[in-house]
């Protein structure tokens, strides 16, 4: 099994940052990416940011310049810091984990940003 925690969402004003945690946790071996994405109320869940196991990172056109996904090094916790957030970035934030071409999902945290 494999266990997926996030943590590090809350409120704050635009212009703030925030900075977000998962881990994997259990039959963790091979992970071949990390991740984040994001649902916004009656949206679609959608891609922000994922890193390889290569350290290749991807963003989201919309938080390009801003957000950063970095791991620690033993590449079991991924962490998304956020500068310079906008109301647009409300949103429940997700951690997927890809293991042998399945992915893993965290609970999700909430992120509001206040204008």
């Amino acid at each position: 099994q494999v266990q997926v925690v996030e943590s590090g969402g809350g409120l704050v004003q635009a212009g703030g940052s925030l900075r977000l945690s998962c881990a994997a946790s259990g039959s963790i071996f091979n992970i071949n990416a990390m991740g984040w994405y994001r649902q916004a109320p009656g949206k679609q869940r959608e891609l922000v940011a994922t890193i390889t196991r290569g350290s290749s990172t991807n963003y989201a056109d919309s938080v390009k310049g801003r957000f950063t996904i970095s791991r620690d090094n033993a590449k079991t916790t991924v962490y998304l810091q956020m500068t310079s957030l906008k109301p647009e970035d409300t949103a429940v934030y997700y951690c997927a984990v890809s293991i042998s071409n399945r992915d893993y999902w965290g609970q999700g945290t909430q992120v509001t940003v206040s204008s």
